[in-house]
């Protein structure tokens, strides 16, 4: 695919500048993420809720978790020689545990957001390949982490994947910000990489800037490479393949929803989250509890006291399929789905999408001799 820009990390180049983006409670384990690794993007594993589909996870929290993570890693090795990453929200209760594991297994990379990952560089102790990659929604929030990173650590980000508003799951924005201009994605990519870019320059590293979060089809991804992103990282769009380890119920809710049924809720974890509305979530807004006993405080911001629902719960039975007792986390464009196709064959799209994107720029004028060069490895 010599039409794609190369996305590199250090050592570790990716042929095709995407990232499948890690969703949580099983959505993308070992087989999605080897299959997207195949086509030489990035495939990720979600640690969040990893272990809630072990036989013992409700009476073995800890261990399970650990045991399901270090599973997954090693099955995603026997099925791929690509590049594989683990996805560990900064908010989980086990996250120092899920990191170490994830180190131990020598994953290539570790996405970490929900949260500030102000200590991840800790968990390295200076052995092992593994890139760690902050996930982040402002630049104020990467200039920090750059800063803190130095300071104690002396260890610089090896990229950022910064996620805008259009995002599914829980966003990193107050509900006032996610329709408000001021916090596109666009204006996001250009201000992050104006921070990171001085500093890239002074220690002579390439620190990759990532745009997630409503990134749909090819010509999105041909827009944020000439915003200046080195790549994109995607993950609603995979939900509906062969190879996404949900159930099939789970993706027909995607498939059969309306753009209307894409909404935002308020999570028990303290953020706002957005997710395909169903009865479920009419009857929780209606005021109707969800009677539930806590498997685990797994989210630390999770006020299971008062909470009328388990989010854990919620999401882990719309993964199995049962969505009367949950449902499903999804992203701005989730509507769009309309099929269910093998990975390889969403890669062709993309690619064709991405080709078509650029045949129509030219044909209005607007390919621009100083927008970065798509056709080459850099």
């Amino acid at each position: 695919m010599n039409d794609w820009k190369h996305l590199r990390m250090g050592e570790l180049t990716a042929r095709i500048p995407v990232i499948q983006g890690g969703m949580g409670v099983g959505v993308s384990m070992s087989g999605l993420a080897s299959a997207v690794a195949n086509q030489g993007g990035i495939g990720v594993i979600a640690a969040a809720g990893i272990g809630m589909l072990e036989p013992d996870g409700f009476s073995n929290f800890l261990e399970a978790n650990v045991r399901a993570l270090r599973r997954e890693i090693r099955r995603a090795r026997e099925m791929t020689k690509g590049i594989l990453g683990v996805n560990i929200m900064v908010a989980l209760s086990n996250f120092g545990d899920m990191v170490r594991t994830a180190v131990e297994e020598k994953i290539d990379i570790i996405f970490s957001g929900a949260g500030l990952p102000l200590n991840l560089p800790e968990f390295l102790k200076g052995a092992g390949t593994t890139k760690l990659v902050p996930i982040v929604s402002s630049a104020r929030a990467a200039g920090l982490l750059i800063r803190k990173w130095m300071g104690k650590y002396g260890y610089l980000p090896d990229a950022f994947v910064v996620e805008g508003p259009l995002a599914g799951g829980h966003l990193g924005f107050k509900p006032e910000q996610i329709q408000d201009p001021g916090f596109s994605l666009d204006k996001l990519i250009l201000d992050v990489i104006a921070e990171v870019g001085p500093v890239a320059a002074e220690r002579r590293k390439e620190i990759p800037v990532i745009a997630a979060g409503g990134i749909y089809t090819g010509g999105d991804i041909r827009r944020f490479l000439e915003l200046g992103a080195s790549g994109v990282q995607m993950a609603t769009r995979f939900v509906c393949t062969e190879e996404c380890d949900a159930s099939p119920e789970f993706k027909k809710t995607y498939i059969t929803s309306k753009r209307e049924d894409l909404v935002i809720i308020k999570s028990p974890v303290g953020m706002p989250g957005r997710a395909i509305r169903n009865q479920y979530i009419d009857d929780v807004e209606a005021g109707k509890k969800k009677p539930f006993k806590c498997p685990y405080h797994c989210i630390v911001t999770c006020t299971r006291q008062s909470s009328p629902y388990c989010i854990a719960l919620a999401l882990i039975s719309a993964l199995k399929g049962r969505l009367k007792h949950g449902f499903a986390f999804a992203g701005a464009n989730a509507y769009r789905a309309s099929k269910i196709i093998p990975v390889k064959e969403l890669f062709a799209e993309l690619r064709r999408e991405f080709g078509e994107a650029r045949r129509s720029r030219v044909a209005d004028g607007g390919d621009k001799n100083n927008a970065p060069a798509l056709g080459c490895e850099s």
